[in-house]
């Protein structure tokens, strides 16, 4: 996860300067309910589904997951941390979510979370979506 947040560390850091949408790219930053551009593909995370991540300095027997629910090309799918989606050209992955968990207890609110998407070209697609 620390090299996922090393990889948006930018993004972050300019994620709150301007409202204008971003150019496309291979990588982009997104708060719930925000459209960014992803390798021209449109990319919207509606909510959070699950975060089962182990908390920071804590010792778990599984990492667990982060699922979230996105409108990727104009179709609602669900997105699981790591894992590929394969589109038109490649595929768009949820590659990093932040904040990292801090406690079990806490839940983390919905308007805290940032969502790091990925466009890896040439994958293999089985199911294609979009343009």
């Amino acid at each position: 996860m620390r090299k996922a947040a090393a990889l948006f560390a930018p993004l972050l850091l300019t994620a709150s300067l301007a409202d204008a949408a971003p150019p496309a790219s291979d990588r982009a930053l997104a708060r719930l309910g925000e459209t960014v551009r992803v390798h021209g593909l449109r990319v919207t995370p509606l909510r959070v589904i699950e975060d089962s991540r182990c908390p920071q300095n804590a010792r778990c027997i599984w990492a667990g997951r982060v699922r979230i629910s996105a409108r990727v090309a104009g179709t609602v799918r669900e997105l699981t941390l790591g894992e590929p989606l394969a589109v038109r050209g490649g595929a768009i992955q949820l590659s990093a979510v932040v904040p990292e968990r801090t406690t079990p207890q806490r839940a983390i609110a919905p308007r805290a979370y940032r969502f790091g998407f990925e466009f890896q070209r040439g994958r293999p697609a089985l199911e294609l979506i979009g343009d």
